[in-house]
């Protein structure tokens, strides 16, 4: 098989997590080689019948070969336990992006491509991100699941706009744009929903 159901020494904290359950970051095992999930496409059955699909790409932990496969959701995927540290985003040298850690102020270095999508929501006040480390291989980053973010770009409220329910585009300082109420003006502070992208309230 694909996966080696025996955990080596170092990994025993290992578990069997189904193909539909992965999410980006977890670590799977595959053949004894440790691979952080950088990427996940569900492709749908087009035949009647047909099992749904899960293309996982995937990067050795600290750095080496890609891994893609793909998984039927019932497939049994050996995964290993992360540890979860808080952290605080540090500062930026060239492409790399330094986060400290809250208790023992460890530095830890990560790629931006890795947390590309991660940075969208995050900035030196950011609280509530962990980082996920496999032994001493920081391999990415965990978000709360809403964080706070200033209004840099819209454009002016509109009068009566307090009534209406429509929304508008809103630049925030980390680059990301939601839609929000067209109250809300520039310099703002608004609460936005790391999963789903969206705006939820005023901070």
């Amino acid at each position: 098989p694909l996966y080696s159901s025996a955990a080596s020494d170092v990994y025993k904290r290992q578990s069997m997590t189904r193909a539909s359950e992965l999410k980006k970051s977890d670590v799977i095992d595959a053949n004894g080689t440790l691979y952080a999930i950088r990427q996940i496409e569900v492709q749908s059955p087009s035949a009647r019948g047909a099992a749904t699909l899960y293309r996982v790409k995937a990067s050795a932990v600290g750095g080496g070969p890609k891994f893609e496969e793909r998984f039927k959701g019932d497939d049994d995927v050996a995964t290993v336990e992360l540890q979860r540290r808080p952290v605080q985003f540090s500062y930026v040298d060239g492409e790399d992006y330094i986060f400290m850690d809250n208790a023992d102020f460890s530095q830890y270095l990560l790629k931006q491509e890795d947390i590309s999508d991660e940075l969208a929501f995050i900035t030196e006040e950011t609280e509530g991100v962990l980082a996920l480390k496999v032994e001493e291989a920081v391999i990415g980053l965990e978000l709360p699941a809403s964080v706070v973010l200033e209004v840099t770009e819209t454009t002016p409220a509109m009068k009566a706009a307090s009534t209406s329910a429509r929304t508008k585009p809103a630049t925030l300082n980390t680059g990301l744009v939601v839609q929000v109420p067209e109250y809300i003006v520039e310099g703002e502070k608004v609460r936005v929903n790391t999963a789903e992208r969206k705006f939820m309230s005023r901070a």
